[in-house]
């Protein structure tokens, strides 16, 4: 029972958080609230935490939410995309050199550090190649959640300042609630995660379901749609998984790394609306999507912010897992490839 009792006061404290966002009007409420509160409530000490298990959960409800976009007009139309996915994919390369350059010249971290920590990937992937190659985790994994944080606060509420939503004509293929159809999508969605992840590849839980929901959706197989209710808790979880990362030393221990990381974050913002916005007007996609399928935040969170503004889920969606497995299997052979040109890794 005690080993609940943090999850308990995490949760006590981001189901208010939520609904007092709510409330007030601001863009992902129910992942923003308790992200924001659940954060300072673990950095002043209050210890909080959850196990991943919870992550899980919400990973798979934004998951399975997300696959049930893919309806066959969106498949087709996603299809005509690929070579700009390709881009992406390159871009999200470069951006990650450049963050690991500015950590490595104005945080003085070491290059192993500074090259895993700045990568755009999977946060816990990136932090187990970054110890790998004698990187420092915790810096890693703090690079990567602060970052996510950052993108996850800053672009809804642009988005909101600037009433952008809406633009995209996607849709669910299923538009009602089905109990039946939900304890079945849930079996089988389930059961593809806990496949992916017995194979060891990354972000299973979102995976997983995503891959299930999309192809059960393209075959014109609409058991049924998510209840609002059930979206909203898998919100809460993924925003209180979020928050509880950041602990009371976390401010303390690499001040100037923390402010790298920061600034170099938002001026990633900025230069990835840029390019999102010049792929959109190239590719005949708005550019309100197209930010955001660019911008260096996590999969979750990004296509989450799709769904919720209705801005062209599946195309955020499917430029955000590309780009994530593109860079978990080339992330450690750019590594290796960078190192060897600068002279420092055999």
């Amino acid at each position: 029972m005690a080993q609940l009792i943090p999850m308990l006061k995490a949760l006590l404290i981001a189901v208010p958080a939520g609904a007092l966002f709510a409330a007030a009007g601001s863009p992902l409420p129910w992942m923003i609230g308790p992200l924001v509160c659940c954060a300072a409530a673990s950095m002043a000490g209050l210890g909080l935490d959850v196990p991943p298990a919870a992550r899980s959960a919400g990973q798979w409800v934004i998951g399975t939410a997300l696959g049930l976009y893919f309806t066959p007009a969106a498949v087709a139309r996603i299809v005509d995309y690929a070579p700009w996915i390709v881009l992406g994919i390159v871009y999200a390369l470069g951006l990650g050199l450049s963050f690991a350059w500015a950590l490595r010249r104005f945080a003085g971290v070491t290059r192993e550090t500074a090259f895993f920590a700045g990568a755009i990937g999977g946060a816990s992937e990136m932090a187990v190649q970054g110890e790998r190659a004698g990187g420092r985790i915790d810096q890693i994994a703090a690079a990567h959640s602060m970052r996510i944080m950052i993108v996850v606060i800053t672009l809804p509420f642009v988005y909101k300042f600037l009433d952008v939503h809406g633009s995209d004509p996607y849709e669910t293929g299923a538009r009602v609630v089905d109990y039946a159809g939900l304890a079945a999508l849930a079996a089988v969605t389930c059961a593809a995660a806990l496949a992916i992840r017995a194979l060891d590849w990354p972000n299973a839980w979102v995976i997983g379901p995503l891959v299930v929901g999309a192809v059960l959706t393209a075959a014109g197989q609409n058991w049924t749609m998510l209840p609002p209710a059930l979206v909203n808790a898998g919100q809460v979880l993924i925003g209180v998984s979020l928050g509880t990362r950041f602990t009371p030393d976390f401010l303390r221990q690499a001040p100037r790394f923390i402010g790298v990381v920061a600034a170099s974050t938002v001026l990633g913002i900025v230069v990835s609306a840029l390019f999102g916005s010049a792929i959109g007007a190239l590719a005949g996609i708005p550019a309100s999507t197209m930010v955001l399928a660019t911008s260096p935040g996590g999969i979750a969170e990004m296509t989450l912010t799709a769904k919720t503004l209705r801005l062209g889920v599946p195309v955020v969606t499917v430029f955000h897992v590309t780009r994530m497995v593109a860079m978990v299997l080339v992330t450690g052979l750019v590594y290796r490839a960078v190192g060897r040109w600068r002279g420092w890794a055999r």
